[in-house]
C-alpha cells in the first residue's frame, strides 16, 4: 500500500513538470470525480450537496464540496504548485563563439544550484496566443532531453571542491545546441504548443529536471524525484480530499502558486483568491457577511508543505530533540517567530486527528541559532482568519532538482487528510 501510493504520486509528478501542468492534472482528476468547473468571470450558482472547483492564472486551484445541510464551518488544506527552478527570459537565445547556442535564464525561488549541473533538462510551461479575439494560454512540455548545464572541468578550476559560488548569468545558462540551432528555440516551442511562432505573444517557460523519480534503498525505504516539495503534499492531500466523506463540514482543497517567491501575487496565498472564493460560495448559498465570519470561527486550515528530515551527513543542523525522520509520518511544524502558524490549540487538533487516523506524527522546530524558511499558512490566514497549523512530510535535499523522502509518508498523508475531511 505504501509503494502503490508512492508510485501513483511519481506518475502525477512525471505529468506535472510546471505549475500549469499541476493544476491541469488536478482539474482533470476533479472532473473525473464529478466536480463542476467554475469560471471566476461567471455568476456562480452553488447548491448544497454540490462539488465544484475554480482556477486562477492556470497555476492555482481551489476545489470545494458543500454538504447537503450546508455544513458547519469548513475544513481547508492548502499546498503549493510551484518549485524552485530556472525561468526562461524573453529573447532567450544567446549565441557563443559561433559554436553554441545557450538560453538566457534567471532563478525562480531559493534553489540549490549545484545539482542542476550535468543532468538532462527540458522546458515546460505555457505560451499565450490570441484566438477568436481572446488571449488564450496553451500548455507546453517538450517531452525529451533538450538541455544540459555543463560543469567546468576540475582542470580549469582546481578549487571547485573547496566551495563554489555560482553566478546565474555566467555559470548556469543551459546549453541548447550547436550553432545550427540558432533561431530555432521559439519555433520548437510553437510546434510543441501547436501554434505558429508568429502567434506567440508571451510565455512563461521553465526548465525542469528530466531524471525520473524512483523508489530505492536496501528495503525500498526511500523515494527520490523532482518537485517533491510540494507535489508530495499536493498529491496526497488531493487523494484524501477525494476519498473523504465530507459530510459534516464544507471541504476545501487548495493548491496555490508562487509560494517559493513569497506568495504575494494574485494567485498566491497572500492574494484574496481563497477569500474571494469562499465569500462567493457563502453569498451564493444565501449567507450574509455575519454568516461568513461565524463560519470561519468554526473552520480550520492545514498548510501542507514539506519539512526537513535529519540529514545523515549533517545531523548537527537539526534541533537537539525535535528531529523528524523520513517514514516517520506527519511532521507538525512550530516557530516562535510565526514562520509557521501552529500554536498549542492547532497542534492539539492535529495530534488528535493523527491518532484518529492511526497515522504517526512527529515535530519540527529549527535550531534556535538558525533561521528557517516559511510557508503559506500564516500568509493565507491574514486573508481568511481561521485557526491553522503547518504540517509537512520529512525530506532531504529540499529545493534540489532531485529530492528524497520516505516511501511510507505519502500514504500517511492520504490517511490523515481523508480523516480530516470526514
Amino acid at each position: 500500500m505504501f509503494e502503490q501510493t508512492t508510485r501513483q504520486m511519481l506518475d502525477f509528478i512525471e505529468k506535472s513538470p510546471s505549475c500549469f501542468h499541476v493544476v491541469k492534472n488536478v482539474a482533470d482528476m476533479l472532473e473525473a470525480a464529478g466536480f463542476i468547473r467554475l469560471s471566476e468571470e461567471d455568476r456562480w450558482d452553488i447548491r448544497k450537496g454540490g462539488k465544484y472547483f475554480t482556477t486562477r492564472n492556470g497555476s492555482s486551484l481551489i476545489a470545494f464540496n458543500i454538504p447537503a445541510d450546508g455544513g458547519n464551518g469548513c475544513r481547508i488544506i492548502a499546498s503549493h504548485s510551484d518549485s524552485p527552478c530556472f525561468k526562461i527570459k524573453e529573447n532567450p537565445e544567446i549565441a557563443v563563439e559561433n559554436c553554441y547556442v545557450k538560453l538566457n535564464v534567471e532563478k525562480y525561488g531559493g534553489m540549490l544550484c549545484a545539482p542542476w549541473f550535468d543532468r538532462p533538462l527540458s522546458v515546460a510551461g505555457r505560451v499565450v496566443v490570441k484566438e477568436d479575439g481572446r488571449l488564450t494560454a496553451k500548455p507546453v512540455n517538450v517531452d525529451r532531453d533538450l538541455f544540459v548545464i555543463p560543469s567546468l572541468a576540475i582542470h580549469m578550476n582546481r578549487e571547485a571542491n573547496n566551495g563554489q559560488q555560482y553566478n546565474v548569468q555566467k555559470d548556469l545558462l543551459p546549453l541548447y545546441g550547436d550553432f545550427s540551432a540558432k533561431d530555432t528555440f521559439m519555433t520548437l516551442i510553437a510546434d510543441t504548443a501547436g501554434v505558429g511562432k508568429e502567434d506567440i505573444l508571451a510565455h512563461d517557460l521553465y526548465l525542469y529536471n528530466r531524471v525520473r523519480g524512483c523508489i530505492w534503498g536496501a528495503d525500498n525505504a526511500f523515494v527520490s524525484s523532482a518537485r517533491l516539495d510540494d507535489l508530495q503534499c499536493a498529491f496526497s492531500t488531493l487523494q484524501g480530499f477525494l476519498q473523504g466523506s465530507k459530510e459534516k463540514y464544507a471541504a476545501v482543497y487548495c493548491v496555490l502558486d508562487n509560494e517559493e517567491v513569497g506568495s504575494e501575487t494574485r494567485q498566491g496565498a497572500a492574494s484574496a483568491f481563497l477569500y474571494d472564493t469562499w465569500m462567493r460560495v457563502n453569498e451564493s448559498l444565501g449567507g450574509s457577511y455575519e454568516d461568513y465570519v461565524r463560519s470561519l470561527s468554526k473552520s480550520f486550515l492545514i498548510s501542507a508543505d514539506n519539512a526537513h528530515a535529519v540529514h545523515p551527513n549533517a545531523a548537527d543542523k537539526a534541533d537537539p530533540v525535535n528531529r523528524p525522520q523520513m517514514n516517520g509520518g506527519i511532521v507538525i511544524k512550530y516557530s516562535a517567530n510565526q514562520k509557521y502558524c501552529t500554536d498549542a490549540m492547532s497542534a492539539a487538533f492535529l495530534k488528535d486527528l493523527c491518532r484518529k487516523a492511526e497515522v504517526p506524527y512527529q515535530t519540527f522546530t529549527n535550531r534556535s541559532d538558525m533561521q528557517g524558511g516559511s510557508t503559506l499558512g500564516n500568509i493565507a490566514t491574514t486573508k481568511v482568519t481561521v485557526r491553522a497549523a503547518d504540517i509537512g512530510l520529512a525530506q532531504l535535499a529540499m529545493h534540489s532538482p532531485y529530492e528524497t523522502a520516505g516511501v511510507k509518508d505519502a500514504y500517511y498523508m492520504v490517511k490523515a487528510a481523508k480523516t480530516y475531511y470526514e
